[in-house]
C-alpha cells in the first residue's frame, strides 16, 4: 500500500467518524446549570475546579468561589483571583483549617454553616453563572451541613443556568445521585507517601 492509499483509507476513515459525531452532536441542543461533583483520593480536584473558573474568567462570565475548611494557608488561586479578576469573581475563604488542626468542633461547624449560608446567597444571585463550593463535601461528611438541606436547595432554589461544582473528598451518595457530572480522582501514585512535601504550584 502506497503512502497515497493510506492518507486516502485514513482520510475516509476520519470523514465517516465525523459525520456519525456530527449527526450525535446535533441532538445536544439543552443547555442547563450543572451540578458539578469532584471527589475521589487523588489528586486534582480543586485543581479542576478553578480550571473551570479560570474559563469562566476568560468567557466574562461572572463567577464566585467559597472555600470550606481551608483558612489561612498559602492558595495561589485565590491571591490571583482577588489581585487579578475580582471585579468577575467574588472570593471568600471562610474556614479556618482542617479539623485535626483547629482542634474545636463547635467553631468549626459554624464556620462550615457560614459558609453555606454565603453559598446559598451566591448561588440565588443569577449573575453568577458558576459557583464553586471547595471542599463543602469534608464539611458535609461530618454532617457539620445537612447533606438534606444542601441536595434540595440545589434541586428546588439553584437557577436553571447556574452551574455549581462541589469538590472535597467521600461525596455522600445523595449528592452523587442529583448531581448532573461526577468525577471521582483516582490515587495511583502520590509523592507525599515518598517523604516529598507540598510544594507551591503544584499543590498551593
Amino acid at each position: 500500500m502506497t503512502d497515497t492509499d493510506d492518507n486516502a483509507r485514513h482520510a475516509a476513515k476520519m470523514a465517516k467518524k465525523k459525520a456519525a459525531r456530527d449527526k450525535i452532536m446535533a441532538t445536544k441542543t439543552d443547555e442547563k446549570g450543572l451540578v458539578i461533583v469532584h471527589t475521589g483520593k487523588g489528586k486534582g480536584k480543586s485543581s479542576a475546579a478553578f480550571g473551570m473558573i479560570f474559563r469562566c474568567i476568560a468567557a466574562d462570565m461572572q463567577c464566585a468561589v467559597v472555600q470550606f475548611i481551608k483558612g489561612g494557608m498559602e492558595c495561589g488561586e485565590r491571591d490571583l483571583i482577588n489581585e487579578k479578576f475580582s471585579d468577575t469573581c467574588a472570593f471568600y475563604t471562610m474556614g479556618e483549617g482542617f479539623t485535626w488542626e483547629t482542634q474545636n468542633k463547635e467553631r468549626d461547624i459554624e464556620m462550615a454553616q457560614a459558609a453555606w449560608e454565603k453559598a446559598k446567597e451566591l448561588i440565588r444571585d443569577e449573575a453568577n453563572r458558576m459557583v464553586l463550593l471547595d471542599e463543602i463535601n469534608i464539611a458535609l461528611r461530618y454532617d457539620y451541613i445537612d447533606i438534606n438541606e444542601v441536595v434540595t436547595f440545589l434541586q428546588t432554589e439553584k437557577p436553571p443556568l447556574t452551574h455549581v461544582v462541589l469538590t472535597g473528598r467521600n461525596a455522600k451518595e445523595k449528592l452523587i445521585e442529583v448531581a448532573d457530572l461526577v468525577t471521582e480522582m483516582e490515587l495511583i501514585k502520590h509523592p507525599f507517601r515518598s517523604g516529598v512535601k507540598a510544594q507551591r504550584g503544584v499543590e498551593y
